[in-house]
């Protein structure tokens, strides 16, 4: 679990993982050029490097076809960390705090 946090930790990979839910299956070169459309600019070895920790993460998973190399969003280890900490819904209320709105990234 330690490597999914330490995955999302970093913004350019969030980016990234926002770009494969708004579109599955990009290739580097369409993950590069989204990241550059949004000012993270960052060299192809770079983005493959994140894309890398993403996969050793279980966040993404790849497929290639021909010449090209397809990346796809993987949220199952995410599921994974909601699990370990969900509030179980038949909880009383005065044994959990409020909840509050989430922060905005």
């Amino acid at each position: 679990m330690g490597d999914v946090f330490k995955a999302l930790a970093d913004p350019t990979r969030r980016a990234i993982l926002d770009g494969l839910q708004e579109r599955n299956g990009q290739t580097l070169f369409e993950l590069c050029a989204r990241l550059a459309g949004q000012g993270l600019g960052s060299t192809r070895q770079a983005v493959s490097q994140h894309v890398g920790l993403l996969e050793d993460a279980g966040l993404v998973t790849t497929r290639r076809q021909g010449r090209f190399k397809y990346h796809y969003i993987d949220t199952a280890p995410l599921r994974a960390v909601v699990d370990r900490w969900r509030i179980p819904a038949d909880a009383p209320p005065e044994t959990y705090p409020p909840r509050r709105n989430p922060p905005q990234d």
